[in-house]
């Protein structure tokens, strides 16, 4: 899948999510063509976070990964998208989550609506 599919398929994750969960808003948009840029910008965030920082998360943590079952991922996403949410509010545009349930709850429902695209999105196979 190409990086550009990802992100945008990242996006559109983090956008159902904020349209569902009322302490996740994008903020710094005053137009609809700005609101679209900003979702990419934060699923092309969230993607360079879940590729460059997720891993060395998931290794340190590893015991926790065993020891829950695998339930810890759900805790490794949400610090993910708050890592995401902290790195885009340092500009005048981004995501911001109130809590870490909210974050918890994001997570969650990003990951279910971004397995669901991609599967139907197309495969180079």
């Amino acid at each position: 899948m190409s990086f550009v599919l990802r992100v945008i398929i990242n996006g559109i994750a983090i956008w159902f999510a904020t349209l569902i969960l009322p302490g996740l808003v994008i903020v710094g948009t005053d137009t609809a063509w700005q609101t679209v840029g900003v979702i990419l910008l934060i699923g092309l965030v969230f993607g360079i976070v879940n590729a460059i920082v997720k891993p060395i998360v998931k290794l340190i943590s590893l015991p926790l990964y065993i020891l829950t079952l695998g339930l810890f991922t759900l805790v490794v996403n949400a610090l993910m998208l708050m890592l995401t949410a902290w790195i885009t509010e340092q500009s005048s545009w981004g995501l911001r989550i109130d809590n870490f349930g909210t974050a918890v709850l994001g997570a969650l429902v990003i990951s279910i609506v971004s397995f669901a695209l991609s599967v139907l999105a197309p495969s180079r196979r």
